[in-house]
């Protein structure tokens, strides 16, 4: 199968130069997240505080247990925290309800996971699609086209999952996500479930995406190349900030 030629790759900028503007895309101001049962209180969280900028790579690195997935839920609004802000392009995420952050995430975020979160009753194109027309846009077949051409799926817009190999449906996911061209893409282990050589085409991808977009990018990993690839390494270790 061919490909798109990509274009060669820029690292990052030293970090001494990075500037971070006073106005970050998003903001962890002091969150803690902690858990009760029957054994007691487990502090998953502890007043973890960041910014990020427009444009910024950030990869969260740390032990198993440490946190990581925790704190990019959070920053999504999919997990509450116990006390502390989250700003996300300048709007405060829990001054919000449920639905209130579902919107926002509708217009200002992108995702990827390890295990992909297609839906396997819609074709690749139809899942590329479905962010686009929940946002009412009466572009989103041929937006979703295109996109799945960036990737190198123009050829299977009408398969199903089940009859993707792996590395196909992580780059239908990689569509999907940059299709709404967000604010912010967060990545949970997106090359988790890949071998080395398919993972390493969809990174590669994800980069370049990145950069043609300007898109804020916030990944987990626990892969040393993927997170020198950015310009922060955010280390989180017992539920706090570790090195930055």
């Amino acid at each position: 199968m061919s490909y798109p030629p990509l274009a060669d790759a820029v690292p990052p900028p030293a970090a001494a130069a990075r500037a971070v503007p006073a106005a970050a895309v998003v903001s962890v101001e002091h969150v803690f997240k902690s858990v009760t049962d029957a054994t007691g209180t487990l502090d998953i969280l502890r007043d973890i505080d960041l910014r990020l900028a427009a444009r910024e790579t950030a990869a969260i690195v740390g032990a198993s247990g440490s946190g990581k997935s925790t704190l990019l839920s959070i920053i999504a609004g999919l997990d509450v925290p116990t006390r502390g802000t989250v700003r996300l392009a300048g709007q405060d995420l829990f001054a919000l309800d449920e639905d209130g952050r579902a919107a926002l995430r509708a217009q200002k975020v992108g995702f990827m996971f390890q295990n992909f979160q297609l839906l396997g009753n819609l074709t690749a194109l139809e899942n590329v699609m479905l962010p686009l027309e929940l946002a009412g846009r009466r572009d989103a077949r041929g937006a979703a086209a295109e996109m799945l051409g960036r990737v190198g799926l123009g050829q299977r817009l009408g398969h199903y999952p089940k009859v993707l190999s792996g590395g196909e449906q992580q780059r239908v996911a990689l569509a999907r996500a940059f299709v709404v061209q967000p604010a912010v893409l967060l990545a949970d282990e997106p090359t988790g479930s890949l071998d080395f050589a398919t993972g390493e085409r969809v990174m590669e991808l994800m980069f370049e995406l990145n950069r043609e977009q300007g898109t804020t990018l916030v990944l987990v990993t626990h892969d040393r190349a993927i997170a020198a690839r950015c310009e922060r390494r955010i280390t989180i270790e017992a539920g706090r900030v570790a090195g930055d």
